[in-house]
């Protein structure tokens, strides 16, 4: 049986086997988080560093999306 990839958080550096863990790969780039804990202090650095007019937008998008998700599944529940 062959060994499972095993992953080194970029946070806090200690190593997962496949399977558990976050791993996220966009853009050619891997991100390897040990847990939820050290995905949240990533992505809190990463959102302070990122341009203000690129997070606007993207974040006007994504609260957009999840407004109409949540419109949607209150309509199901109410049937």
């Amino acid at each position: 049986m062959p060994k499972p990839k095993r992953y080194r958080c970029i946070v806090c550096g200690r190593y997962f086997p496949e399977g558990q863990g976050i791993v996220i790969r966009r853009a050619g780039i891997e991100l390897a988080f040990h847990s939820k804990t050290c995905l949240a202090k990533f992505f809190k650095l990463f959102i302070e560093r990122i341009d203000e007019s690129e997070f606007k937008r993207v974040s006007r998008e994504l609260i957009k999306e999840f407004e109409e998700a949540l419109k949607t599944k209150q309509a199901i529940k109410r049937i």
